[in-house]
C-alpha cells in the first residue's frame, strides 16, 4: 500500500521518480506527488489527486522540475480523504524538512497536539505531516544532525512507517527510516535509489540493501550509510536481485494479470526445480533437520487472502500425507485469539511479499512463544524472510497484478514439497511412492499449458455471465479450498458478489439465496466426494441456478448435469488445486475485461497490505 521512490545522482530526478512510481501503481493509490531539489535551491513540491497521469501532466513528464535529488510518493488514503492537500510529500512550516511516508502512525493525534502547543500549524489531515513536523521539532530542539532528529522521532512514534526525508541544510542527501513497512535502497555508478518495492528501481540497478527494522540510512553521492536507533553506524550486506527489468513488464499481454497467468507453468517449474536434486527433494537450505521434522507435533499455517487459501489446501495435503495435525489461521486473527501453541509445533507463515503486516505480526508472536517458524515467501530479503527461523523461497518472480496468480501457484508447490518431505522423513510415505508423486509434480507445468491452450471457452462463458449479480462456488475437501480462491478472484477484480461454501453447508442456510439465474460453480476433482458435490449442485439447479462444473478429463461425464462444463487434465488428487485454479483465474479475468474494469488495479485494493 502506498509507494515511495527516491533518487540522488547525476541525472534529473523527476523523470526517474515518475518512472519509479509508475512501476508501483499496482500497490494501489489515490494521489501522488514529487519533491525535487536543485542544489541549494528551495525544494519544489508538486502534488495531484487521482492517477499518476495527472501528476505527469502537471510536471510535463517531470521536465518542469529541475534537480538531481528528490523523493516521490503514491498515497493510499488512511488519515484524511484523497485530495491534493493530503497527498505527499509533506513539509514543515518553514520548509526545513520535506518527507514521504508509508504506514500508519497510531499516536499521531497525541503528537499533533504536542506540536500545536509548540507553535506548529497543520494544513492536512494526515499522520505523515505530523511525522515530518516532529522530525523538524527535534532537529531544531537539539541542533543536531538529521540522524539525531529522526531517531528521537522514531522513539516517540507508535505504529508502522517507512520514511524518506530531505533537509534544507543537507542538499544532495536523503535520509530514510523504517519500522514494519518495507523499504529497499539501491546503488549503482555513483547514484542512489529508494523504493518501497523492487520493480520501482529494477530498471536502474539490481544491487540493493534491505534496511532493517528500527534502522536509518543516509543516501549521498552514491554511498549509503546505515545507522541503528542510537545513531551509531552499522553495516548491511548488499543483495543482488535476480529478476530482470523485463520480468516486470507486460511482455505483449494486455494486462499483467494475464501475463502472470501464463507465467505459472514456468514459475511452478522453477520453484520445484529449486528444491529437486537428482529427482529427490532436498530442503537442506531451509535448515530443518530430519530430527526436527520428526519432532514436529503440530503445524500452524498463518496467512492472509490467497495465501490463506493455500494454507487451506495444505491442511488437507499435509494431514493426509504426513499425518501431522494442521491448523490454518487468518493472520489478522492469530495473535488476537491468544493462541495455545505447542512448543514442538511449527508455524508456517505464507506471504508473497514477505511484508504482509498481519502475517509479520503473527510470525513475531510465534517467536515470542518459542515456536519454530518457517516462511514461504517470494521476495528475498523481505521482513518475514529475515525474521523466520527457516525460509522456503518461491520462484514466482515479480508479480505486478493485485490479484495474485503465479504467487499462489508457487506457494502450492512449496506446501506440496513440504508435505512430501515431511511424510518421507517421518516414514509415512515410501521412497517409491514419494518418487511417483514427485514425478506427478513435475508433470504439472505441462498440464497447466494444456489448460491455457483452451482458454477461449472460458472467455465465451465469462462474456455470457459478466453481468451476474451473485455467484456461489462450492466444493468439498481440496475442492472447497480451490473454491475459496476462485470466489476471491471473481469478486476482487469484477466486483461481483461472490461466496465460496463447503458444498455440504448449502442446506444450512445458503441455499435460500438460490433463485432463477443464480450462477453456481462447482469444483469436482476429488473422486470420493464427486457424487455428493454433484448432488448438491442438482439441488441448486432445481431451484433455478445456472451450473458450471469443473472436473478432470476422463473421470466423469457431467455434461448432462451442468449447463457448462470445464475440464482440466488428471493428476494425483492431492495436487488437483494447481490445475483447477487456472480456469477460475481465467474466469475472473475475462469477466473483469468484459465489464471494462481495471483488471490489474481493482478499486480499493493494494498488492501488499503493509498496515493492519
Amino acid at each position: 500500500m502506498c509507494g515511495i521512490v527516491g533518487f540522488i545522482g547525476n541525472h534529473q530526478a523527476a523523470p526517474i521518480l515518475l518512472d519509479g512510481l509508475s512501476k508501483l501503481e499496482y500497490r494501489g493509490y489515490d494521489s501522488a506527488g514529487l519533491a525535487v531539489r536543485d542544489g541549494d535551491a528551495p525544494v519544489q513540491i508538486v502534488k495531484a489527486k487521482g492517477r499518476l497521469k495527472a501528476l505527469a501532466e502537471k510536471t510535463n513528464d517531470g521536465e518542469a522540475l529541475k534537480g538531481t535529488c528528490g523523493i516521490g510518493h503514491t498515497r493510499w488514503a488512511t488519515h484524511g480523504e484523497p485530495s491534493e492537500t493530503n497527498a505527499h510529500p509533506h513539509c514543515s512550516d518553514d520548509g526545513n524538512v520535506v518527507g514521504v511516508h508509508n504506514g500508519i502512525i497510531e499516536n499521531y493525534q497525541e503528537l499533533r497536539d504536542k506540536l500545536v502547543k509548540k507553535g506548529y500549524t497543520f494544513y492536512s489531515s494526515t499522520d505523515t505531516e505530523v511525522a515530518v513536523k516532529l522530525i523538524d521539532y527535534y532537529y531544531k530542539k537539539y541542533e543536531g544532525t538529521p540522524v539525531d532528529a529522526i531517531n528521537h522521532s522514531m522513539v516517540r512514534i507508535r505504529g508502522s512507517y517507512a520514511l524518506a526525508v530531505m533537509f534544507k541544510e543537507y542538499p544532495g542527501e536523503i535520509y530514510v527510516a523504517r519500522k514494519d513497512s518495507p523499504m529497499i535502497l539501491g546503488v549503482t555508478d555513483g547514484e542512489c535509489y529508494v523504493a518501497s518495492d523492487v520493480p520501482a528501481i529494477l530498471k536502474y540497478t539490481r544491487n540493493v540493501y534491505y534496511i532493517g527494522n528500527m534502522e536509518m540510512a543516509r543516501l549521498k553521492e552514491g554511498q549509503i550509510t546505515f545507522y541503528n536507533l542510537d545513531g551509531d553506524e552499522i553495516t548491511r550486506e548488499m543483495t543482488q536481485i535476480e529478476w530482470n527489468a523485463e520480468a516486470a513488464e507486460k511482455g505483449g499481454f494486455e494486462h499483467f494479470m494475464m501475463k502472470e497467468i501464463h507465467e505459472q507453468p514456468k514459475a511452478v517449474s522453477d520453484t520445484l526445480n529449486s528444491v529437486l536434486k537428482s529427482g529427490r527433494l532436498d530442503l537442506t537450505e531451509m535448515g530443518l533437520t530430519e530430527e526436527e521434522i520428526c519432532a514436529i507435533s503440530q503445524i500452524y499455517i498463518v496467512a492472509c487472502g490467497s495465501a490463506y487459501h493455500v494454507g487451506a489446501v495444505a491442511q488437507y495435503v499435509m494431514e493426509d500425507l504426513a499425518e501431522i495435525p494442521v491448523r490454518v489461521d487468518v493472520a489478522s486473527e492469530f495473535r488476537y485469539r491468544k493462541p495455545l501453541l505447542d512448543k514442538n509445533g511449527l508455524v508456517i507463515v505464507v506471504s508473497q511479499s514477505g511484508e504482509t503486516a498481519d502475517s509479520l505480526a503473527a510470525l513475531r508472536e510465534a517467536k515470542e512463544y518459542g515456536v519454530k517458524t518457517l516462511a514461504i515467501v517470494n521476495v528475498i530479503g523481505s521482513s518475514i524472510a529475515r525474521e523466520a527461523d527457516h525460509v522456503f523461497y518461491t520462484m514466482a518472480g515479480p508479480e505486478i497484478a493485485v490479484a495474485t496468480t503465479k504467487a499462489y501457484s508457487t506457494q502450492l508447490i512449496a506446501v506440496y514439497c513440504l508435505a512430501l518431505q515431511f511424510a518421507l522423513v517421518r516414514k509415512k510415505l515410501s521412497e517409491e511412492k514419494c518418487a511417483a508423486l514427485i514425478a506427478e509434480l513435475q508433470s504439472l507445468p505441462g498440464k497447466m499449458e494444456k489448460i491455457l491452450e483452451d482458454k477461449e471457452r472460458i472467455q465465451w462463458f465469462a462474456s455470457k455471465y459478466a453481468m451476474a449479480k451473485d455467484a456461489f462456488f462450492i466444493g468439498r475437501g481440496i475442492d472447497y479450498s480451490v473454491s475459496l480462491e476462485g470466489s476471491l478472484k471473481l469478486k476482487e477484480i469484477s466486483y461481483i458478489h461472490s461466496e465460496a461454501y463447503a458444498a455440504g453447508e448449502l442446506k444450512h442456510g445458503t441455499i435460500s439465496l438460490i433463485e432463477d439465474g443464480t450462477l453456481v460453480i462447482g469444483v469436482l476433482t476429488q473422486s470420493q466426494l464427486y457424487e455428493k458435490t454433484l448432488s448438491n449442485m442438482a439441488e441448486c439447479k432445481s431451484r433455478g441456478a445456472y451450473l458450471m462444473g469443473l472436473t478432470s478429463y476422463g473421470k466423469y461425464d457431467i455434461e448432462d448435469a451442468v449447463n457448462f462444463a470445464v475440464y482440466v487434465p488428471r493428476t494425483d488428487e492431492h495436487f488437483s488445486a494447481s490445475l483447477a485454479v487456472i480456469p477460475l483465474q481465467l474466469l475472473g479475468y475475462y469477466v473483469s475485461v468484459a465489464k471494462g474494469l481495471d483488471v490489474d488495479k481493482p478499486r480499493n485494493l493494494a498488492k501488499s497490505v503493509t498496515v493492519e
